[in-house]
């Protein structure tokens, strides 16, 4: 595995592009440490978002792997132009030539995907780990470790899309087409599940038990808006008499329907590559 893992790192640092997008995701991840600095004093209005406690343990896992989740994209498009490029340069056929079995081209692929989102797991645990430290009103250890759950699911997340993303890249061939086929697919299930809660199961919670199973709303179940959870939104919700009951924590459930979604990915393009004459 690990010359596997090897063959296509090099892949990726030899490609400019590549290298960019990777280096651009990771420096972008470290300014979450700049939501820190984010002050504003004018007159009696003052606005510090360290202080709103959104840098609390435990509260801060959530709130960093729900805004580090919005910056898979930039993996996103190393990962679809890694697969694109198989085809583009002709690697594919000569690293087949060259004796590698078209199950351990997939699971090289695969390896790199799990490996990209381990290093921004472990990234964001260290980043995470850094700031609580540095902000957080509570350092008992018992607090601090708690609700790490949310990097698993931060984890399983990211190795669900990009093996989305992989999986896209083998079926277009074509890396735009692929991001572009990416983006119908989060429109065609925002319109099941407007259709399903505003035409099928109007006021009810069935369209949800349905579309927890769609593949990228089930990714994004996994990890859910932390903002209603900071006291000063409930304090303002309380106020003008909206509260809120909603359950913010990591269900194993989802985490069990992303994996199967993983699985079917990946399952799928080793099926696609086995059977495509290249």
């Amino acid at each position: 595995m690990k010359r596997l893992l090897s063959i296509e790192l090099q892949k990726i640092w030899m490609n400019k592009a590549s290298r960019l997008l990777t280096l651009t995701y990771f420096i972008l991840l470290s300014f979450i440490a700049l939501i820190a600095v984010i002050k504003f004093d004018i007159g009696p209005f003052k606005f510090h978002l360290a202080e709103m406690g959104i840098f609390n343990f435990p509260f801060i896992w959530h709130f960093n792997t729900y805004v580090a989740a919005w910056l898979k994209f930039f993996l996103a498009i190393v990962i679809v132009s890694m697969m694109a490029n198989e085809y583009s340069y002709g690697t594919l056929k000569q690293n087949l030539i060259d004796g590698l079995s078209k199950k351990e081209f997939i699971l090289s692929k695969f390896l790199t995907v799990v490996l990209f989102a381990f290093a921004s797991t472990v990234f964001v645990f260290i980043l995470s780990l850094i700031l609580g430290l540095c902000f957080s009103s509570y350092t008992e250890f018992g607090i601090i470790f708690s609700e790490l759950d949310y990097l698993l699911a931060f984890f399983v997340k990211l190795t669900a899309f990009f093996s989305f993303c992989l999986f896209l890249g083998i079926l277009v061939k074509r890396s735009a087409f692929a991001l572009g086929f990416l983006l119908v697919w989060n429109i065609l299930e925002a319109i099941i599940r407007g259709f399903l809660a505003f035409k099928v199961f109007p006021n009810s919670d069935t369209d949800k038990k349905i579309t927890q199973f769609l593949p990228l709303e089930s990714m994004s179940n996994l990890i859910v808006n932390p903002g209603p959870r900071l006291s000063v939104v409930k304090n303002i919700g309380s106020q003008i008499g909206i509260a809120t009951d909603a359950d913010f924590s990591v269900h194993y459930s989802a985490i069990l329907i992303v994996l199967v979604w993983t699985f079917v990915f990946i399952y799928f393009s080793y099926k696609l590559l086995k059977n495509r004459d290249l």
